[in-house]
């Protein structure tokens, strides 16, 4: 079911589900003993349902198909899977190694969205002086 729909509707299921991990993750810090799929998949759910355009343009027998759970289920896994594989970029690795050293820090981060949590906490914590 997921398959048989348009380019553009998968693209966006794809984004909202990258959106909605990166900013769950950034609610909780980032941490690994905060994380909760059944959480994420809440406000992945709620997202969905009250902000996602694409949400009103799949059918209601869609919606309740058990098979296309499992394959959004299967898609978000994907989507994970890639954001946490996604390694910070160059430029992201010296900008928060000159933050760290400037505020004596040391935060760690693992990809690259991580890695954008927190260039925005360090750049916070700079402005603040």
């Amino acid at each position: 079911m997921y398959k048989s729909l348009s380019p553009n509707l998968k693209s966006s299921i794809t984004r909202s589900i990258t959106q909605t991990f990166e900013q769950y993750m950034e609610g909780i810090e980032w941490s690994e003993s905060k994380f909760s799929i059944e959480d994420y998949m809440s406000s992945w759910r709620e997202y969905i349902t009250t902000k996602a355009l694409w949400y009103s343009e799949i059918s209601d027998q869609v919606k309740v198909s058990a098979e296309f759970h499992e394959e959004i289920a299967g898609r978000i896994t994907e989507v994970i899977n890639r954001v946490l594989e996604d390694p910070p970029t160059e430029e992201q690795i010296a900008n928060i190694q000159m933050m760290q050293e400037e505020l004596n820090t040391h935060y760690t981060y693992d990809c690259k969205a991580e890695a954008a949590y927190v260039e925005r906490l360090l750049k916070k914590e700079i402005d603040k002086k």
